[in-house]
């Protein structure tokens, strides 16, 4: 073990989320003091506790968070999960990160994230139904089309975004109401596109980051021998639609395991046995893997889609892609960062590769106040411009600020894509705090 990881890695989420900050922060010598403050705390942080009778006839209480990080910019954006480890340190990061990807995207959103802990494979769609009501109850005028606009995250989905509709049109009626929550079913103010857009916009980030010459030798991701950590919503489309792209996935993973074919997993073969068997594990033609064997294959891509801090001190010397694409929110630490860095292995970070999903509920939040509906094509060329545009500025920011180096009173040292995609989301939260002044 090196002398990085002999004492145990913090892997808070809040507190990693601040370690970035504070290193892009030290980029900016201009930034005032005052708004760094600002920028580190949430504006609002709400916690409640409510009971439900569940099906088997039993009373539970049940504890919900929602976290409003920052409005300079405008609403709070951002997903709700159900998870038996959502934590309010988890919540309070992902809301700061939240907002940061709104800036690098360049959407008029702040940041925000909710979330309720406990495990939905437990409970049935009944249950479910009453769990999310009650939290959207709870949390009554506190959400809203132009205050604070929830979205899908892990374990929700689109039915659960109807759920929400529907309470939140119950306790406001005579309203259009469809703008409070984004990623709804089609026929209820859904947009095209939005299911694959967290993975599409990954697939539109890592094309153009390649073009710009990222991975030296490789000028996208046709051929690209590709390794996905999760098999949900982001992990699965982006299996689906990388290999329409001409890549070959190699390697998969879901909470019960992961699995591994050299010459390229049989995608169409892998869906029938998750949805028969209930996890990938066991699709015939493959061999079953642990984590630690999936991020340690030798690839071209790694796309880590699962939860955070899968990228730690103690594994990141083992990964061998070339690439990483964070497709999850905060899955790599710092000491992580560092390692990875140090080795020459780019990391597209998470608020410029996965910001394809907050983008296409931007769309959809459009539509909906606009009362019209765009087809699938005007999406995904609107979120394609998006996409590139983004990831321009953010590689334009680290050739920048690695040029910067000798004039900031202490060298940071290189400047990787994460920090560099921070500083460029903190000077554009910054710009319209300092040009709306600060109220009163």
């Amino acid at each position: 073990m090196s002398a990085a990881t002999t004492t145990p890695e913090d892997l808070n989420p809040f507190h990693i989320a601040a370690q970035q900050f504070d290193r892009a922060v030290a980029c900016m010598p201009d930034l005032k003091k005052g708004l760094i403050d600002c920028f580190k705390r949430p504006n609002r942080t709400v916690i409640v506790e409510f009971p439900v009778e569940t099906d088997d006839g039993s009373i539970r209480i049940f504890t919900g968070y929602r976290v409003l990080h920052n409005q300079m910019r405008g609403p709070g954006k951002g997903g709700i999960r159900y998870h038996p480890a959502v934590t309010l340190d988890e919540v309070r990061a992902l809301a700061a990160w939240m907002t940061w990807k709104c800036a690098v995207i360049d959407v008029p959103f702040g940041g925000a994230k909710g979330g309720i802990a406990f495990n939905p494979k437990e409970h049935s769609a009944a249950d479910i139904r009453k769990i999310t009501r009650r939290y959207i109850a709870e949390l009554g005028d506190l959400i809203g089309p132009y205050t604070d606009i929830p979205a899908p995250d892990v374990y929700t989905d689109a039915r659960t975004m109807a759920w929400i509709y529907d309470t939140y049109s119950m306790m406001h009626p005579g309203r259009n109401n469809l703008g409070v929550v984004t990623g709804k079913p089609l026929d209820i103010g859904g947009s095209h596109g939005r299911q694959e857009a967290t993975a599409r916009g990954c697939l539109f980030a890592a094309e153009r980051a390649l073009l710009r010459g990222l991975s030296p030798g490789r000028d996208g991701v046709d051929g690209a021998r590709v390794v996905i950590q999760g098999f949900g919503n982001a992990g699965g489309n982006a299996a689906q639609l990388f290999r329409d792209a001409g890549a070959t996935i190699i390697a998969v993973s879901d909470s019960k395991g992961g699995i591994h074919n050299d010459d390229g997993l049989d995608l169409a073969a892998l869906a029938a046995h998750k949805e028969k068997a209930g996890s990938v594990v066991g699709a015939h033609g493959t061999r079953t893997i642990s984590n630690a064997e999936l991020l340690g294959l030798e690839c071209d891509i790694l796309i880590p889609a699962a939860l955070e801090c899968q990228l730690r001190a103690d594994n990141a010397a083992a990964v061998r892609a070339k690439l990483i694409l964070e497709a999850a929110n905060g899955p790599t630490t710092p000491a992580a960062d560092r390692i990875l860095q140090e080795r020459g292995i780019p990391v597209l970070p998470d608020i410029l590769a996965n910001s394809g999903g907050v983008c296409v509920s931007y769309f959809e939040w459009v539509q909906n106040n606009e009362n019209e509906q765009w087809d699938l094509q005007e999406v995904n060329h609107k979120l394609r411009v998006k996409m590139e545009r983004a990831t321009d500025a953010v590689i334009e920011q680290q050739a920048q600020l690695n040029r910067q180096r000798g004039q900031l009173p202490a060298d940071p040292g290189p400047t990787d894509l994460r920090t560099a995609a921070l500083v460029l989301a903190v000077e554009r939260v910054a710009d319209v705090a300092l040009k709306r002044g600060i109220w009163p």
